[in-house]
């Protein structure tokens, strides 16, 4: 098995990795001057959905001998942590729900 050696050709498709995710967006969003906490929510929700469905396509290809098995680990990798960063906003969100329920009148 022949190990190729890491080029300034081969890293064209890593170019993407620094461009913000839809997460990034969407954190992005909630920034000052945004349209809502609901819309950034709702953005960060479908970047989990296309992040996933990216993850899901690049498989299948890698499955089918058309993708490549680095690009496919990386978009896994990229929806794992989209998900855990909803998950971990899910917690917090609850979390202050809860602490505002406690709160004495």
């Amino acid at each position: 098995m022949a190990i190729d050696v890491i080029g300034a050709t081969s890293t064209g498709s890593l170019g993407g990795v620094s461009k913000p995710t839809g997460a990034a967006r969407a954190a992005a969003a909630a920034a000052p001057g945004a349209d809502g906490f609901g819309d950034a929510l709702a953005g960060l929700l479908a970047s989990v959905d296309e992040s996933a469905g990216a993850a899901n396509n690049a498989v299948a290809n890698m499955v089918q001998g058309t993708g490549d098995v680095h690009e496919a680990m990386i978009a896994l990798q990229r929806a794992e942590t989209t998900l855990q960063l909803t998950v971990q906003i899910r917690n917090k969100l609850v979390q202050a729900y809860q602490d505002v329920m406690r709160m004495p009148i």
